[in-house]
């Protein structure tokens, strides 16, 4: 077992509504899973108490050998002070120096280095706000529509590379594209409110890797399964 949410019960201050109640889950893998489900079921407030952002009123998250868990979001913002390279270069761990460099070439970003973050399009922020990430030590990143406005050929090549390059982590990626956690995501937990039993449905991916072709005919079973789930 890598990460497991037992029996949680949460609601935000000044709502008498649970968002969720007795919610549990494991992932016992690590690699590339989502959470996956319709607006407002509770994806991102999920990944928040599991970062540990927010606290649970019940129950208990558990992540082996309490490691280091991660939250990113596609809606944070870089200081204006510096370019792009300096805050990578300040963010950025000694002995992960030449990871930071691979994953700007990787990332295609080479090019903004020098730019202020607010002169960059929202896809080139994007792209920089997983890279500091992906740069610090961690167990498991949130990737929380991560990479949103990336264009889906750069997106497929960010994904594959991740997925090679941190083959011992666990990401959450949480994205409304359903071929996307179809076809590169091992399982894929689909949420599905408090009023509806089970809370929680796991549905198996496709899990693509680098120089693995998908499975045309699976993925379209994949994609039926979650969105039947949902």
């Amino acid at each position: 077992m890598l990460l497991e949410c037992r029996n949680i019960n949460f609601r935000y201050p000044g709502n008498e509504a649970l968002l969720f109640q007795e919610l549990s889950l494991v992932i016992d893998t690590p690699g590339f899973h989502a959470l996956f489900g319709p607006s407002g079921v509770g994806k991102s407030s999920l990944a928040k108490i599991i970062s540990g952002q927010l606290t649970a009123e019940q129950g208990a998250v558990r992540y082996h050998n309490d490691g280091r868990v991660l939250y990113g979001y596609n809606l944070e913002r870089l200081p204006g002070w510096s370019s792009v390279g300096r805050h990578l270069e300040r963010v950025t761990p000694a002995h992960h120096r030449s990871l930071k460099e691979a994953l700007i070439e990787a990332f295609g970003l080479a090019e903004v280095m020098d730019r202020h973050f607010s002169r960059l399009s929202l896809g080139q922020q994007n792209r920089i706000n997983l890279l500091r990430y992906l740069v610090q030590d961690f167990n498991a990143l949130i990737m929380d529509e991560s990479l949103a406005n990336v264009d889906e050929k750069t997106r497929e090549q960010i994904l594959l590379t991740i997925k090679e390059m941190f083959p011992d982590a666990l990401f959450l990626y949480i994205s409304h594209n359903v071929v996307e956690v179809a076809a590169f995501c091992r399982q894929i937990l689909v949420l599905r409110g408090l009023h509806k039993m089970p809370r929680v449905v796991t549905v198996q991916g496709q899990d693509r890797m680098k120089g693995r072709e998908i499975d045309r005919q699976g993925l379209q079973q994949t994609m039926l399964e979650i969105m039947n789930a949902a």
